[in-house]
């Protein structure tokens, strides 16, 4: 249920809205959120078009609960993706080291989805302009800095695909324009490069069957170099098969760092898939995977070093522009989500203020700095690692090599870190009470 106008009064239309710079899956959720709690918004967008780009992404059942409570329903996200039942891994030899049921089978009082990103990402868009009209997003202009006024407020400075500039006074500003944030490089001018460790990722689709529960996740290998795959899509009728994402990985030597002259680019799959020859076993064919996709794209797995602050008086950052992390968690665009909810919870407390951006920042910016150091140090992966080091990635039975107990402790910490460990996320409140509204300073 939203927040009414009569809830926060008239003076609501004549104050000067929130300025969204990026309406990626984070800065929509902003959107989102703010129009659930009564709050004037416009999102900023350098694309003079949405589509819907990407591969798989997981939503983790702490984002999903907000995607309910933000009116999104299961038909919502079934139209984009599927609910995820099991996440495991296996070593060289195609031997199980550790898999457990994920979503309602864990007991999590809200799925977790696998989706495709592009089409979740239209949902989100699709939602913004069905609930505040096509002016809530401006697309085809990029936020490029932010000037700070003596009355509290904040000025974007927008600069059009035509070139020229101009100046749009908000009431708050919030940076959700991704890695190469240029909010968060003028709020840090001196921060360090993207890091990128030495893996590089190649990423596709492939129409085929789903393998295990129908909807698994599985990763597979060794920290020098894996493949990890789920389905995106529920399995057709007709012919039995699903859209399986595949995100293939090796690690190589960085130390003259990215050659490249951009960060994304398609390519061939010829041009990696000698990487994985000789992966086959009885119930996956890893090369035929990989060679059955119509196209595939590199990128080198990059982030950036914490910062100490996400937050500059009227201005915050969000999502990857204020925490870019590796994707061996699966979950970047979770994080994104939750960081609106947060967000706009502290907002509901704290009025559309800059005390409501510092409350946030004292909430987030310190624990999910360390999620950053821990998905660089290969996140959950990190047991295909332990595999690795102790017998070489290959086993007769795994109970050998890391006892049970030791596999579910590394297992929950990560979860506990991440903000979705069970007990915790079924038993706590809801992060913004239904028809809670925001007062506008």
């Amino acid at each position: 249920m939203a927040c009414t106008l009569l809830q926060v009064g008239l003076r609501i239309l004549t104050h000067h809205p929130i300025i969204i710079a990026g309406g990626g899956i984070g800065g929509l959720a902003m959107a989102l959120t703010l129009h659930q709690i009564g709050v004037p918004c416009i999102v900023v967008e350098a694309v003079r078009e949405m589509r819907a780009l990407g591969v798989g992404i997981n939503l983790q059942p702490n984002a999903v609960r907000e995607l309910y409570d933000l009116g999104f329903t299961q038909a919502d996200l079934d139209g984009v993706g599927l609910p995820a039942k099991e996440w495991a891994l296996v070593g060289l030899n195609g031997n199980d080291i550790y898999s457990e049921p994920r979503g309602l089978l864990a007991g999590y009082n809200w799925p977790q989805y696998a989706v495709h990103r592009g089409r979740f990402h239209m949902l989100l868009h699709d939602k913004l302009v069905e609930r505040l009209g096509p002016q809530a997003v401006r697309l085809g202009c990029r936020v490029t800095g932010y000037r700070k006024s003596s009355d509290g407020s904040v000025s974007a400075i927008l600069e059009p695909a035509d070139g020229s500039t101009a100046d749009v006074k908000g009431s708050l500003l919030i940076g959700a324009d991704g890695i190469h944030s240029a909010v968060r490089a003028q709020m840090h001018p001196a921060q360090p490069p993207i890091h990128w460790g030495g893996a590089i990722m190649w990423r596709g689709t492939t129409s085929a069957k789903p393998i295990r529960t129908g909807a698994s996740f599985v990763g597979l290998g060794t920290h020098r170099q894996r493949v990890v795959f789920y389905p995106i899509s529920h399995p057709d009728p007709k012919t039995g098969l699903s859209m399986i994402n595949w995100i293939a990985e090796v690690t190589m030597d960085n130390s003259e760092g990215w050659k490249q002259s951009g960060w994304f680019r398609q390519v061939a799959i010829s041009d990696f898939a000698r990487h994985f020859d000789g992966w086959v076993w009885d119930w996956l064919d890893v090369p035929a995977l990989l060679r059955q996709a119509d196209s595939a794209f590199e990128n080198p797995m990059i982030d950036r070093d914490p910062v100490p602050t996400w937050v500059d008086g009227p201005v915050a950052l969000m999502g990857d522009a204020a925490h870019p992390m590796y994707p061996t968690g699966s979950n970047g665009g979770s994080q994104a989500i939750v960081d609106a909810r947060v967000l706009g919870a502290c907002m509901v407390e704290h009025g559309v203020t800059p005390a409501a951006l510092a409350a946030f920042d004292a909430k987030l910016c310190g624990p999910i700095s360390q999620v950053v150091l821990r998905n660089r140090g290969a996140g959950p992966f990190g047991l295909l690692n332990m595999v690795d080091e102790r017998c070489g990635g290959t086993f007769d039975n795994v109970d050998d090599v890391i006892p049970p107990k030791e596999r579910a402790e590394f297992m929950a910490g990560y979860k506990a870190a991440a903000g979705f460990a069970i007990e915790s996320l079924n038993k706590a409140p809801r992060t913004i009470a239904d028809g809670a509204c925001a007062r506008v300073a």
